[in-house]
């Protein structure tokens, strides 16, 4: 056994053990224990505590120093809180969750489906995305989350048996676009992220907090060679313990002149996701290097992340 293998059944084993805690707790108080662990990793993280107050005085630069530091100490404190709501989903029934959901623009989605192409919901780091992947099923048909795998392979199949529970598929970058083009033709749906950095060989520049920012440009030419609608979605944690599942309008084409269409449509969904930032921005992972030069890697996060740029290129 090596020491890799160690640490992965290390990891898994703190999981587990936290799993069993928070399904015999109250919400108060497996909400509190998530926000005492993020605020550990506040503590302990100096790099990514650093990341996170920098890109918050660089996106809102009338904010004062104290309130970034105090908006990065709450969105460690979501995140913590996140990782143990994601621990109760396997661990309570169906039912329960349903009953913890409030859906609002239910009727987006569904006249979306309706057109008969398929839908790409997308989405960012924000809220309870992860939630929302296992949720959804409970109130609509399936739908296929692109994800990337965890390095660790015990807690990968955790929370892959986490995602699957409801019925929804997962999509894994190989052979990813061949099947996301097979569910779009199938009139399912396929949740995707675009807010992380992305090579400039699979992206386009947008601006995201008047900052030039490389993304995905994987949801627009997908999109726009299918004609799937794109609905982007959110989930807000609520104080009383619930989840409210937010559908918004479907995003439009550009029109046939456009210039730059996979430009122009990655602009628009990446506007409605910087509303929501800016609503709540204690609940967006501002712990990941968003920008950064074209020639840097990628930066790993403090939590497990689903990327929603792992789509071969293709052309509209």
């Amino acid at each position: 056994m090596t020491i890799r293998d160690l640490r992965h059944r290390a990891e898994y084993a703190v999981v587990v053990v936290l799993r069993a805690l928070v399904a015999v707790l109250p919400d108060n108080l497996s909400s509190a224990l998530g926000a005492t662990i993020g605020l550990t990793f506040h503590a302990l993280d100096r790099r990514h505590r650093r990341v996170a107050i920098n890109q918050l005085r660089a996106a809102f630069p009338t904010r004062t120093d104290d309130e970034c530091r105090r908006i990065a100490r709450s969105t460690f404190a979501h995140f913590g809180r996140l990782a143990v709501f994601v621990l109760r989903l396997s661990t309570i029934r169906q039912d329960d969750l349903r009953a913890r959901l409030e859906v609002e623009g239910e009727n987006h989605f569904r006249k979306a489906l309706s057109q008969g192409r398929g839908v790409l919901i997308i989405t960012g780091h924000f809220g309870y995305w992860e939630v929302h992947g296992v949720a959804h099923a409970l109130v609509f048909p399936r739908i296929h989350v692109l994800a990337r795998p965890l390095d660790n392979p015990y807690l990968h199949r955790f929370l892959e048996d986490t995602r699957r529970s409801t019925g929804n598929g997962v999509i894994y970058r190989q052979g990813a676009l061949r099947r996301v083009l097979r569910v779009l033709q199938g009139n399912e749906a396929v949740a995707m992220l675009i807010d992380q950095h992305i090579q400039p060989a699979n992206a386009v520049t947008v601006d995201f907090f008047n900052r030039p920012a490389s993304t995905t440009a994987a949801a627009a030419t997908v999109a726009l060679r299918t004609g799937a609608a794109l609905v982007p979605v959110f989930a807000l944690p609520l104080p009383d313990g619930r989840v409210r599942l937010v559908y918004e309008h479907p995003v439009p084409p550009p029109p046939p002149d456009c210039p730059d269409p996979v430009r122009d449509l990655t602009q628009r969904l990446t506007d409605v996701l910087e509303m929501y930032v800016r609503r709540h921005p204690n609940l967006w992972l501002w712990m990941h290097r968003r920008w950064r030069d074209g020639s840097e890697g990628s930066e790993p996060g403090m939590f497990p992340t689903a990327s929603g740029g792992d789509v071969e290129s293709v052309e509209p």
